[in-house]
């Protein structure tokens, strides 16, 4: 018996080795959104643990930078800004990639229970740019973007 486990978790170690790319971080393919005539690079969260991760925990974030939440459908969307810690604009998009609504200069949660924010419509897609970002470049409803 003891033989058999050492077995196994050799075969494991084994694996692992061989095969780091399946559990190591890979870099991120470079995406860009255009919108507004702007262009930004953009993380794709497109898995529900991205999703879920979001933007939590950092500290900050390039100027020219965002996430760009990807659904299946189109369908009311909420978030919230829990353990996000720098004030986010979070841009509603929906199927046809137009701008439902912006929540504007959203803080960070600092204690439960966190509110959240949401879309005025149905949305497929939502982008999360620092704060201030969608006014200084201009967005507004109807805005369609890109995805470069």
């Amino acid at each position: 018996m003891h033989r058999q486990y050492v077995l196994s978790r050799a075969l494991m170690m084994a694996m692992l080795i061989a095969s780091p790319g399946v559990f190591a971080a890979q870099p991120a393919r470079s995406h860009h959104v255009v919108l507004a005539g702007h262009r930004i690079s953009v993380e794709i969260a497109s898995t529900d643990a991205a999703r879920e991760h979001g933007l939590m925990n950092r500290t900050h974030m390039a100027v020219s930078h965002g996430m760009l939440f990807v659904y299946a459908d189109a369908q009311p969307r909420y978030f919230w800004m829990k353990d996000t810690l720098i004030p986010l604009d979070i841009l509603f998009f929906g199927a046809q990639r137009r701008l439902i609504n912006v929540s504007a200069d959203t803080p960070p949660c600092k204690a439960d229970p966190c509110p959240s924010y949401a879309s005025a419509a149905p949305a497929m897609y939502v982008l999360e740019l620092n704060a201030g970002m969608a006014k200084s470049l201009g967005i507004k409803t109807g805005d369609e973007f890109k995805l470069d």
